[in-house]
């Protein structure tokens, strides 16, 4: 495996290990933790899509990581 796979590699687990605590009930999608792992999450595959100039994974995991951004600057604000 290269380099890219390795990045694309961690940055979905951690996508998936979200959605899974998120499922199994353990946190919220609202959770700080939540927003935060999809934001490093979709941030590292977007990277690894960037090395991969594979534009449509790119424009999707971009828009991933703002948007939980943009969820974590609500969370903040709420507080």
């Amino acid at each position: 495996m290269t380099a890219t796979d390795w990045i694309g590699f961690i940055g979905v687990a951690i996508l998936l290990i979200a959605f899974f605590l998120n499922i199994a009930n353990i946190i919220k999608s609202d959770s700080f933790l939540y927003l935060f792992l999809n934001l490093v999450g979709a941030g590292i595959s977007c990277t690894a899509s960037i090395m991969l100039k594979y534009i449509p994974f790119v424009i999707m995991e971009a828009c991933w990581t703002m948007v939980s951004a943009l969820g974590l600057v609500r969370y903040a604000r709420k507080k």
